[in-house]
């Protein structure tokens, strides 16, 4: 699962069932390579075929839908490694590429100051409001929404802790999720 183009035929297949040139055409690719990771998908789980159809020439077409499987598990490379995030960078990256960056919404640049303990709080609670999320029945009339969150250490000095709210840089949007500026403080 350890590949960008994997993680992105998935969300494409999230909503509805695509067929493997219908999924080439949406990523820009030559349909063989993204057979091959078709057949990946499909192979360990995370694609399911739907009955076969035949296409507007009269061609043999097998569209597939994403399992939903990939919230659940931890990105591991061709070897069964635990990968780094790269993929994900790499799949949030050509999404961004794909929307335009000036739809972005909600973009928030936060830092903190947490202890161990706080920060494995920060981690439960944030990936229970996604897994809470992502659970739900999706709405036929619903918007499809990417979100990507990543925590990093930040390399400011350890040593220039000043008691306070935390700064953060936010660009806001006028949409109805908007957090308030208000709703989030800092340490």
């Amino acid at each position: 699962m350890a590949s960008a183009i994997r993680l992105r035929i998935l969300r494409l297949c999230l909503d509805g069932a695509l067929t493997n040139k219908e999924i080439a055409a949406r990523l820009g690719k030559d349909p063989a390579s993204v057979l091959y990771h078709v057949r990946r998908l499909v192979r360990t789980g995370f694609l399911v075929p739907e009955p076969e159809r035949r296409g507007a020439r009269g061609a043999r077409e097998v569209p597939y839908r994403a399992t939903g499987k990939s919230w659940i598990l931890d990105i591991v490379d061709d070897r069964g490694r635990k990968a780094s995030g790269v993929a994900m960078f790499e799949a949030f990256l050509a999404d961004v590429e794909a929307v335009g960056v000036e739809n972005l919404s909600n973009l928030t640049r936060l830092g903190v100051r947490l202890t161990e303990q706080d920060r494995k709080e920060f981690a439960r609670r944030l990936y229970e409001l996604f897994d809470e999320f992502a659970r739900r029945e999706p709405d036929p009339d619903g918007q499809p929404w990417g979100l990507f969150f990543a925590a990093h250490p930040d390399p400011r000095p350890v040593e220039t802790a000043v008691p306070g709210p935390a700064p953060r840089d936010t660009i806001e949007d006028d949409h109805p999720s908007t957090i308030e500026e208000d709703t989030i403080g800092g340490r």
